[in-house]
């Protein structure tokens, strides 16, 4: 009997990328088959952990009662729109030809997971192996056939994303029904990730809301030769009598300091720092950026996306000045000018983990960009660039600063003189080519001396307030996540983790040529050999995000995100310990120390169970007011005329604090509301203040749709206890020409 191998990957493109290369030329149902190949995939999550009700039907129904609810032995269960897949696998691994399954879903923990619960639902026992590649290239392809290793190198991998999943439910579950049953019925939804997340944003939004703008004073002195500004003063007068003392007055320069200074080349992109750019530049969100780069990697012209490492490995040093002439070659702006290869600045493979830095591919010189969809082509051309500007010379400037003094008191000026262009050549012209500014770079000073005299000098009087905390961007919030924890790591955050520990991590298709333990062991060294915190990992960060807004828990204002009422009520309801960046980047760590096989799983577990379990007792008898859920930073704008409580401005409508309850008095004055939109008048709040004080409300420049005039009147608030509120007019009564009333 003739043997087959059995390939399985992620997604029906890189089925069809690895089906060409391995001759797998017969197109059949499910999967493609030749030269001793079957080659089929899955449609990412065929298998999840199955809901709380599958453990017991009495689960259906939310209790504190019940919790914590952790099972004893996990289920799983097959989502239904992918049956059909999953029974292909099935009938695939059960060929009886089929003596080997290999795995080439993506080489992350998600890829891993997506395959193993597969292969173990299907009670498939036939030997595997892994294919661990970076590239779709068919040349990287090739490689990686050639040195597929044992799965079992995996296990420590398929553990941690195991971890990471059961314990995202065991959260998910208890949380949110132990704070959904204490708040009376209104689901807050809560995660590991997703709340200390959403905690930044709104923790961010409330230092926003009680920020006090301070004015401030400065004098500017104006010479022929540059500019010089004091320090700040909180009062005009003290400013003013500056300004006008050293009006008509010489200026003496006190010193002068100038420094050559050296701006190295940036580092490669992980995927973070690509999506924190692709939003700087072209407001791209971080899933936007990341769904971009992986039709890239699926067409070959760039590699693996999801990876938190900006080096490369000393085996791809020879090939980068070929694939600078590639990346350089695919850029118009960049034609003719000459641009060095120092590889030596982005190799170091001690600080590459599972996958190296995102890079183009040298497909790259074959292909027209033009006929890319445009953020494809704007992730690319930004990969690109990056490579040419970390490969390049360092840009070498000279700054100046020049105290002045006039009127008793000092003046400061910087300037700058580039002396070498170097990588900042590459960056202006790409972004010139995009059509994006450039930040302006100070002055250049003219030459002075100490203790010279300036004459002829105008003083300035110059105006300006504080700023108050700037909201998230997704750049920026990337960051915070990013960098969450990681100031607060205790010694034990590691689980008794050695504290030079090693990550994980087969180095791209060089590890082929060792065992997969013996590469994972030596895969980690200088900064990766410190533990990495943050909120989630660069694969997960933009599902987060999106999650959010999705959720109703955050909103995109242009490019900025914005804590909804419902997002600040959920985080003003959580304990701590549950919003807390901290306590999440350290269990992203252990998830760590369980992939590198340092911490069993059961240990993590357990934590995870022990923290859920004395939440549960703290919190299941706790005496809360639902009111809670709308202290959120917002003012009252009046009393509900229903049950007496507050009513705060949201984004739709002024609401009663009870609004969400589960008996809630349904109170709500609707901003879109028929009545006033008819009469395009806006409701204020107010006007809604007015409404909710004494019933009424005297509004100007209603408009009539029958007239076509504007008028006034009085908006009287008609409430029945319904569920919408009513109004009605009144006019105040004028004399007619008859000498009669109108109404």
């Amino acid at each position: 009997m003739v043997k087959i191998q059995l390939v399985i990957a992620e997604k029906p493109s890189v089925a069809q990328a690895i089906a060409g290369v391995l001759g797998a030329g017969r197109r059949r149902g499910g999967y493609w088959e030749g030269g001793g190949w079957l080659v089929s995939w899955c449609v990412g999550h065929l298998v999840e952990l199955a809901p709380a009700d599958a453990y017991d039907p009495r689960y259906s129904r939310w209790s504190c009662g019940d919790l914590p609810i952790v099972p004893d032995r996990w289920r799983y269960q097959i989502l239904p729109d992918t049956k059909g897949r999953f029974d292909t696998l099935a009938a695939l691994m059960a060929e009886e030809q089929v003596d080997t399954v290999i795995c080439a879903t993506d080489a992350g923990r998600e890829g891993e997971l997506i395959f193993r619960l597969v292969y173990r639902l299907c009670g498939c026992t036939k030997p595997v192996k892994r294919l661990w590649i970076s590239s779709m290239e068919e040349s990287a392809i090739r490689k990686g056939f050639d040195h597929l290793a044992d799965s079992r190198a995996y296990d420590s991998l398929y553990a941690a994303a195991l971890c990471r999943a059961q314990a995202d439910w065991l959260v998910g579950i208890n949380a949110t029904r132990l704070f959904t049953c204490l708040y009376k019925g209104r689901t807050l939804n809560v995660g590991r990730v997703l709340t200390p997340t959403l905690t930044l944003l709104v923790e961010r939004e409330a230092a926003i809301q009680k920020f006090k703008k301070e004015k401030f004073y400065t004098v500017e002195l104006d010479t022929p030769a540059l500019r010089a500004a004091s320090g700040r003063f909180s009062s005009k007068t003290d400013a003013e009598r500056l300004r006008t003392a050293c009006l008509g007055t010489s200026i003496v320069v006190k010193s002068v300091e100038q420094r050559d200074r050296t701006e190295h080349p940036p580092a490669l992109y992980d995927l973070t720092a690509l999506q924190r750019e692709a939003n700087r530049l072209f407001g791209y969100t971080a899933q936007e950026t990341l769904d971009y780069l992986q039709a890239l990697y699926e067409k070959r012209l760039a590699t693996y996306p999801r990876t938190d490492s900006r080096y490369l490995t000393e085996d791809m040093a020879d090939g980068l000045p070929g694939l600078c002439v590639a990346a350089a070659g695919a850029m118009p702006f960049l034609a003719g000018r000459p641009f060095p290869v120092h590889a030596a600045q982005v190799v170091d493979g001690g600080k590459v983990t599972d996958h190296h830095a995102i890079l183009p591919t040298a497909e790259l010189a074959g292909t027209d960009l033009a006929a890319l969809p445009t953020g494809e082509r704007n992730i690319l051309s930004l990969i690109a660039a990056r490579l040419l500007c970390a490969v390049g010379e360092p840009h070498i400037y000279a700054e100046t600063a020049v105290i002045l003094e006039c009127g008793g008191v000092s003046f400061t000026a910087k300037g700058r003189t580039v002396k070498a262009e170097g990588w900042r050549e590459i960056e202006t012209a790409f972004r010139s080519a995009l059509k994006q500014k450039t930040e302006p770079s100070a002055p250049t000073l003219p030459a002075l001396a100490e203790g010279q005299r300036l004459e002829g000098a105008d003083a300035l009087l110059r105006a300006g307030a504080t700023s108050p905390p700037v909201r998230y961007t997704e750049d920026t919030l990337l960051a915070a996540m990013e960098t969450a924890g990681a100031e607060e790591a205790p010694d034990d955050a590691g689980n008794g983790a050695p504290a030079q520990a090693q990550r994980s991590g087969l180095r791209g298709e060089k590890e082929g040529q060792r065992s997969g333990a013996d590469a994972r062991r030596q895969a980690g060294a200088a900064e990766c050999s410190l533990p990495r915190r943050g909120l989630g990992t660069p694969a997960t960060r933009a599902a987060t995000i999106e999650k959010l807004v999705r959720s109703g828990f955050v909103e995109r204002r242009g490019r900025q995100l914005i804590p909804t009422e419902r997002g600040i009520a959920l985080v003003w309801a959580m304990p701590d310990q549950l919003k807390s960046a901290k306590l999440t980047a350290q269990w992203e760590e252990k998830l760590g120390a369980v992939e590198r096989g340092e911490l069993a799983p059961e240990d993590f577990m357990a934590g995870i169970t022990a923290m859920l379990t004395g939440l549960v007792e703290a919190y299941r008898n706790a005496a809360v007011s639902s009111d809670a859920l709308a202290q959120s930073g917002r003012t009252a704008v009046g009393k509900c005329p229903r049950c007496g409580k507050n009513v705060v401005e949201g984004k739709k409508s002024f609401y009663c604090e009870s609004y969400y309850d589960s008996a809630p008095c349904g109170f709500a004055l609707w901003k879109n509301h028929r009545f006033f939109t008819a009469k395009r008048k806006e409701l204020t709040p107010e006007i809604a203040a007015s409404l909710l004080k004494t019933g009424r409300a005297a509004v100007t420049g209603l408009f009539s749709e029958q007239k076509g005039v504007f008028y006034d009147a009085t908006v009287v608030l008609s409430d029945d206890g319904g569920k919408y509120v009513r109004f009605k007019l009144e006019f105040d009564k004028k004399p007619n020409q008859n000498g009669g009333d109108r109404t």
